[in-house]
């Protein structure tokens, strides 16, 4: 069977810090293009969950272990990565202690949910949809 020709599967994280009493959020500087500010993820390896993925992109670039609380949504416009075209699967994440950037992640901040930087990708509209789920709490899935 010849292998279609499909999108990129990858996962990115919001991950809350919630040992702080602000709870912010974790954005990672990327290291490689696209530049600027991002969530933490990556591509789905093969032979890995979705859920998998997730966890060890925010450990790689993070060194956090992260606790995955809802699937968020899946994104899918052809135009979100300049690069090619990826689907990301995007989980809410918590997790707790002192984050250092690692692997694809050049620096890292925490930020305020209402001041973020200008982000990388699609990142403004998860954003915007995973505040929609933390007032909320309904997952924002919209096609």
């Amino acid at each position: 069977m010849q292998r279609p020709d499909t999108p990129a599967l990858a996962v990115d994280v919001v991950i809350e810090l919630s040992d702080r009493p602000e709870r912010p959020l974790l954005l990672i500087q990327r290291r490689y293009p696209p530049l600027g500010w991002a969530l933490p993820g990556g591509f789905v390896e093969v032979g890995e969950t979705v859920a998998d993925a997730a966890r060890r992109e925010a450990h790689e670039e993070t060194s956090l272990v992260v606790e995955l609380q809802a699937l968020l949504g899946v994104y899918s416009d052809p135009r979100r990565d300049p690069r090619l075209h990826v689907v990301s699967v995007v989980f809410a994440a918590v997790a707790r202690g002192e984050p250092r950037a690692r692997d694809d992640a050049r620096h890292l901040a925490l930020f305020p949910l209402d001041s973020l930087p200008p982000l990388a990708f699609d990142h403004g509209r998860i954003l915007a949809d995973y505040r929609r789920f933390r007032e909320t709490g309904r997952s924002p899935c919209a096609f």
